[in-house]
């Protein structure tokens, strides 16, 4: 009988905690970024009373932490995504932007998390945001090595182009369908330019 009531709670648990981490994503606008959520704002929106948030986060701090992780894995997997549709054919750069702006629309708050929180006022935060980017460059760059780029080629190239996709993301964000469309077309068209200079400088270019 005793296990069957552990699962129970430990199930329980793990829902009350991840109705507290969509509470707080669910509050984010372009009006208000993580550093300015409070405590009890995260918690009515969970409905849960405030001192319960403790049973599942030490801080908000960590409950910060805990979402830029999810977000930059939620990144990485939206990498993968777009590695099998390079797989079916067609244009690289095309492809990737389609993509992520594909994940704009679907998940703005997850991307407005990462876009506030990169240049935000909690150094943790801003540590934890610059490393899941790292990642993501790291993870563009090894796609690009197997594809025959030396190693300084593929990191110079897929963190230009990083840059260049995170900009028009969160350009993006509370764009109209029309404006994302011109800024997905100005997103391809600078990608082109990167690798354009990558081909001038005789590396092999994503295309």
């Amino acid at each position: 009988m005793e296990k069957p009531m552990a699962t129970n709670r430990s199930i329980q648990k793990e829902r009350t905690r991840r109705k507290i981490i969509e509470a707080a994503l669910n509050q984010l606008s372009a009006d208000k970024s993580f550093a300015s959520l409070s405590l009890r704002e995260v918690a009515r929106e969970a409905d849960i009373a405030p001192t319960s948030f403790y049973r599942h986060f030490k801080d908000m701090e960590e409950l910060g932490l805990t979402l830029v992780d999810e977000s930059g894995l939620t990144l990485r997997q939206l990498m993968r995504k777009g590695r099998k549709r390079f797989e079916e054919g067609g244009s690289v750069i095309v492809t990737s932007v389609k993509t992520f702006m594909e994940f704009i629309e679907q998940n703005p708050n997850v991307f407005r998390l990462l876009f506030h929180e990169r240049s935000g006022t909690t150094p943790a935060l801003r540590k934890g945001v610059a490393m899941e980017i790292q990642h993501f460059i790291v993870e563009l760059s090894d796609f690009m090595m197997n594809k025959g780029f030396d190693k300084d080629a593929a990191y110079a190239q897929a963190e230009a182009m990083v840059a260049v996709v995170f900009n028009a993301g969160a350009e993006s964000l509370d764009a109209k369908p029309a404006q994302r469309t011109q800024i997905a077309e100005r997103a391809v068209k600078q990608l082109r330019y990167i690798a354009t200079g990558a081909k001038a400088h005789d590396f092999k270019p994503v295309e």
